[in-house]
């Protein structure tokens, strides 16, 4: 299962999934993980960063800025 962190709130991560917002217990969220980070979700139940994702996502938003701003 795959997701994006939206935020994190005392204890929670609230990670979309397909669309939805769920909220996930901070703890069971790799520790390095920050809003925006893409996760996969490993088999032992915890969200780990899938880094090469997040660098895609991030590469993605910044061209559609681009595109955005541009003369």
């Amino acid at each position: 299962m795959r997701g994006i962190i939206d935020r994190f709130e005392q204890n929670i991560a609230v990670i979309e999934i397909e669309g939805k917002t769920a909220d996930i217990q901070r703890e069971l969220v790799s520790g390095d993980a920050k809003e925006g980070d893409c996760v996969t979700l490993n088999s032992d139940g915890i969200w780990v960063v899938d880094s090469e994702a997040t660098k895609k996502r991030s590469e993605y938003i910044k061209s559609l800025m681009d595109d955005l701003w541009e003369d």
